[in-house]
């Protein structure tokens, strides 16, 4: 599913226009990267949470070349789905 797919489908449940579904969407995901850039954390209850984690710098190999290569560290968002969405998606 992409986002117009998305869109068409919140506007299908909710009631709301395609416009406003979008418009929803949109200020939904400016919330929570606000929330992750800030260094916060997103918890929806039963949906799940989206946090930050930090990746510590690491040495990989360049597969092309199989030359070493660094790997900087660098944060990266992560989500961890929450108890009812992971048993819904279970049957």
């Amino acid at each position: 599913m992409n986002k117009s797919e998305l869109v068409a489908a919140i506007a299908e449940k909710s009631g709301l226009t395609k416009a406003d579904s979008k418009k929803a969407l949109d200020g939904v995901i400016a919330a929570i990267t606000d929330a992750l850039k800030a260094g916060d954390k997103v918890a929806l209850v039963g949906f799940g949470t989206f946090c930050v984690a930090q990746k510590e710098a690491r040495t990989g190999i360049n597969p092309a070349t199989k030359e070493t290569i660094q790997i900087p560290a660098k944060k990266v968002a992560k989500f961890k789905a929450g108890a009812e969405l992971t048993d819904a998606i279970a049957d």
